[in-house]
Order: structure tokens, then C-alpha cells, then sequence
């Protein structure tokens, strides 16, 4: 792949202290708003979610050896099965959940060093993966909506609010605006400034409580959880058989990450330093996440949007908003303002990601060209949307339920590799 010329900086060359410090900077308002939302939706802490990040970040960069200037973010692919497993054993559950989807990353990026990446390919090609996206999208739609149109979305009697409902509709639309209309730097924060606009609404409709903000410390220690000293380290079929599916689709969104970000910088990431590598870095992020209590990481599309724009592509970047996210998570005061954030603002926030990750699916199947006049491709596609969005589970014994995404994931792969005319289709 040729290198690309109108670079700023490349991958290994050390910006000067004012560029580390704006560019760094920059990258950490890119990712700020979608990490904070994930632990936001499944009641983890914000503060402990940017640590993770930070950390996850820094170990892919080790692990990658400085070669591929990635950010490693919280997945919004692992809110609902987070939710399943957090309501059945707690957050200990979940957070082993979480490690053992890290390991599995770990075990399939040994399997593709010793085989290649083929194999993986073939058993999760658009036509599967594509409409799980989409499923993972939206399957939160409720959620989203809840968020946006009653008082508390979590009460058993759901009370409908007027003003909760224009609060989101106007967060929705300034977060719309700003990502279509600005440039430069702020159009690259989008969400943030969708945020303050909705919390600006919020405060002058007296929605918001200042009282924990101001009682808050500056310096203050996350509320970490370590799931394997504080619980007791089992490792249950059910919680698996929720995680592992899920785990399986995400890999194949790092596998496109990959390919745009080498596309980007104008290096072949997936052959040096190796995709083996990279998703082991992925992995070893969300084992490192989960020890401390964190959600799952993801490498982050908004960051290789950044990266696109700036066409500054030094890991020493990278790894300085993975260094000023871990500060930021003993800001006591930053927790306490992103706790007070309304469900409406989040909730209209929310309205657009899960679509634009339902959207990205869809864009998956039109740019792989997936044909619906080809019987399988349509078969496939049609049950894994309506088992995943329909909430259809198998319950094989006491302890495992596959249900959902991972339930919908499971049949789709085994459709696609015993349906006829797979190599047509391909």
C-alpha cells in the first residue's frame, strides 16, 4: 500500500509539546461522548469507563507495537447482554462476562497468527454480520425512546413529560446540526455539543440537581469493581453464551476498522504489524477494562475520523488522550456533572447512535453489494433481524439462555455456512 504524502505526522514521529498537548486533547472530546454513554446505559461508573479506556489504549499500543494509532473506546454493542447479565448476577457476573470476551479475543487472534484470516472471514460475512448490526442497533431503540419521553424511563408506572420530550428533540437536533453544518474541530465533537445544549434546556427547565456537582472533589477515586476479587470467579454457560455471539460480531467491526484505518495512514495494519496483533490488543483492553470494572472496549470510528482530518497520525497522539482519559476519570467533578446529565438529553443523544449503528449495518450489506434476488441471502438476513429484534431465546437448561443478539448471531452463521450456493453468493 503506498504512503500516504500529505502527512502531518506519521505514525512514530513525536509531535512538539503544543501539538501533543491540542491534538491529544482533540482526540479525547471525539471519544469523550460516546464512552461516558455506554456506562451511562449500564449503570458502570464514568469515571472508571474513561480509566479503562485510557488503559485499553495504552496496552494496544504496547501490544501493537507503536505501529497502528487506534483509540479503544466503550462498545455499544455489549449494552444489552451488560443489562442481561448485570440483572442476573450483578455487576461481578457481567464484568467476568466481559473478561472471558476478551480471552476469546486473545484465542482467535492466536488462531488467525498460525492461519490466516480467511477462515474467519468466511464465517462471518456481511450477509451475517450486516443484519446483527443492525439488530444491535435496533434492539436499544426502545430504550432510547423510553429515555426521551418519561419522567423516569425505570419506574414500573412510566409518566409521559412534554418537556422531557422537547429536551431530547432539541439535543437530537442540535447534535444533527452540528455534524452537518460545522467544521473543523467542532464538527468533529458533535455529540458533546448536543450534550450542552441539552443540559443548558435542562438546567433552565430545573431538571437538574447542582447539589452533587458542588459536594464533589476534584480529586476522588472511581468506584472500581474487581469482579475476580470481590466475586467469586465462576464461569457460567449462561453468562457465555450471552457474551461470546456478541464478541464474535464486534470482531468483525475491528476487522473494518482496520481495513479504513489502513486505507487512512496508507499502511497495511492487517499485514504489519498483523491483524493477529491488533485484535490482541483489543483483547487485552477489555480484559484490563474488566479487572477494574469497565465495559467492553472497541477500536473508535469517531477517532479515525479525527485522525482523517488532522492527517496527524502519531501513536504518541493516541496514547496522550489515552493518558488525559485516565486523569480525567479521578475528576471527581466530571463524574458528578456526567451523572447529572437528564435522561431526556441522553435519550435524544441516543435516538441517533443506536440508529447510525442499526444505519451502519444496512451500509455494510449495500457496500459488500449483498444480492436479495439470491434466495439464502434473503433467508439468512430475514431471521436473524426478526429473532434478534423480536427477543427470541432458547433456554437449555437452568443456567443457559441463548436469547437475542447472540441467539440471532448463532443462526445466522449456521445458516450461512449449510444454505446452497454459498460460494455463488460470496
Amino acid at each position: 500500500m503506498e504512503a500516504k504524502k500529505d502527512i502531518l505526522l506519521d505514525v512514530n514521529e513525536v509531535p512538539k509539546p503544543f501539538q501533543w498537548f491540542s491534538l491529544s486533547i482533540q482526540h479525547l472530546f471525539a471519544m469523550f461522548g460516546s464512552t461516558v454513554l455506554v456506562p451511562f446505559f449500564v449503570g458502570l461508573s464514568p469515571g472508571v469507563a474513561l480509566v479503562s479506556s485510557g488503559l485499553g489504549t495504552l496496552s494496544y499500543l504496547l501490544i501493537t507495537k507503536g505501529q497502528i494509532p487506534a483509540y479503544l473506546g466503550s462498545s455499544f454493542a455489549f449494552i444489552t447482554p451488560i443489562l442481561i447479565v448485570k440483572g442476573g448476577g450483578g455487576p461481578g457476573e457481567a464484568m467476568i462476562g466481559c473478561f472471558f470476551a476478551g480471552l476469546l479475543y486473545g484465542i482467535i487472534a492466536l488462531i488467525i497468527k498460525k492461519a490466516g484470516i480467511r477462515w474467519l472471514m468466511s464465517l462471518l460475512p456481511p450477509v451475517v454480520v450486516g443484519p446483527v448490526i443492525i439488530v444491535i442497533g435496533l434492539s436499544l431503540a426502545g430504550t432510547a425512546v423510553n429515555m426521551a419521553m418519561y419522567e423516569d424511563p425505570y419506574a414500573e408506572t412510566l409518566v409521559y413529560s412534554t418537556t422531557h420530550i422537547m429536551i431530547a428533540l432539541l439535543t437530537l437536533g442540535v447534535t444533527i446540526f452540528c455534524n452537518m453544518f460545522l467544521k473543523g474541530f467542532l464538527g468533529l465533537i458533535p455529540i458533546l455539543l448536543g450534550i450542552f445544549a441539552g443540559y443548558a434546556a435542562s438546567a433552565a427547565a430545573g431538571l437538574i440537581d447542582f447539589t452533587p456537582i458542588k459536594e464533589a472533589s476534584w480529586i476522588e477515586l472511581p468506584p472500581f469493581i474487581f469482579p475476580f476479587v470481590d466475586y467469586t470467579p465462576t464461569i457460567s454457560g449462561g453468562v457465555l453464551a450471552i457474551m461470546l455471539p456478541v464478541a464474535i460480531v464486534t470482531l468483525s467491526e475491528h476487522i473494518g476498522h482496520q481495513m479504513i484505518l489502513s486505507n487512512v495512514v496508507g499502511r497495511n495494519f492487517l499485514e504489519k504489524p498483523g491483524l493477529h496483533r491488533s485484535i490482541m490488543g483489543d483483547g487485552a483492553g477489555i480484559m484490563i477494562g474488566s479487572l477494574i470494572g469497565g465495559p467492553p472496549l472497541t477500536s473508535y470510528g469517531e477517532n479515525i475520523g479525527v485522525l482523517t482530518i488532522t492527517k496527524a497520525y502519531s501513536v504518541y497522539i493516541i496514547g496522550g488522550a489515552a493518558a488525559a482519559a485516565i486523569i480525567f476519570g479521578f475528576v471527581g467533578k466530571v463524574s458528578a456533572v456526567i451523572h447529572s446529565i437528564p435522561h431526556a438529553v441522553m435519550g435524544g443523544i441516543s435516538i441517533l447512535l443506536f440508529g447510525i449503528i442499526a444505519s451502519s449495518g444496512l451500509r455494510m450489506l449495500v457496500e459488500n453489494k449483498v444480492d436479495f434476488a439470491e434466495k439464502r441471502n434473503l433467508m439468512i438476513v430475514s431471521v436473524i433481524l426478526v429473532i434478534g429484534i423480536g427477543g427470541a431465546y432458547v433456554q437449555l437448561n437452568n443456567d443457559i439462555q441463548l436469547s437475542g443478539m447472540a441467539l440471532a448471531a448463532i443462526i445466522g452463521i449456521a445458516l450461512n455456512l449449510i444454505l446452497p450456493n454459498r460460494e455463488k453468493s460470496e
